[in-house]
């Protein structure tokens, strides 16, 4: 028997049913504890909310970064979605610009989101697929903004979303935190846009 016949590895089995329907579950309540409490929320409260125990939580998720993993991976795969949309429906730099709006937006709404994905960049916390679906998403963005002459030279995409991401993370206990980070926002997007001397 060839080398490579015995590495490969066994085809995943689907899931019963019934695991299937505890895995969909746990990631709804999941979802919600988390939009509630952010990426801290209890295990317990959210097998609580699941209707399972904590074993079955932990034989899906056997940490709680697997566990923010599932819940952010739908909404990263959604926010590329949406790079693909702008770019295909709008000129380059207004595309970058809506972007990189829903970004905030959407981290805005997810509280942990922001912390999760910075930490994504550097230990994994959340996944270096997420982390990197969204860079991508967004290198397509800013190499069409830099094509039509919308972006200055220099300018990174990670650098962009760390700005975003830190000024989700400066505006999230603010009375006014949606209003401070759109501000905050519009003075990121104009140091990008190319000096007009």
């Amino acid at each position: 028997m060839p080398d490579d016949d015995r590495a490969a590895a066994p085809p995943a089995r689907p899931r019963r049913a019934d695991a299937r329907r505890n895995y969909d579950r746990i990631v709804a309540a999941a979802t919600a504890a988390i939009a509630e409490h952010g990426a801290e929320a209890s295990l317990e409260e959210i097998a609580r909310r699941a209707g399972v125990g904590s074993a079955t939580l932990h034989r899906h998720f056997p940490s709680r970064q697997r566990l923010l993993e599932a819940v952010f991976s739908g909404k990263v795969e959604a926010l590329c979605a949406r790079a693909r949309e702008l770019a295909a429906d709008h000129d380059p730099g207004p595309a970058l610009v809506a972007w990189l709006r829903a970004v905030a937006t959407h981290v805005a709404a997810n509280r942990g989101l922001a912390t999760s994905l910075l930490q994504g960049a550097h230990d994994g916390a959340v996944g270096e697929g997420c982390h990197a679906m969204i860079v991508d998403a967004g290198q397509e963005l800013l190499d069409g903004a830099r094509r039509a002459g919308a972006v200055r030279d220099g300018v990174a995409i990670v650098d962009l979303l760390t700005l975003v991401n830190a000024i989700c993370l400066a505006t999230e206990h603010e009375p006014d935190g949606a209003a401070q980070a759109e501000r905050l926002l519009d003075l990121v997007l104009d140091g990008v846009r190319p000096s007009s001397t």
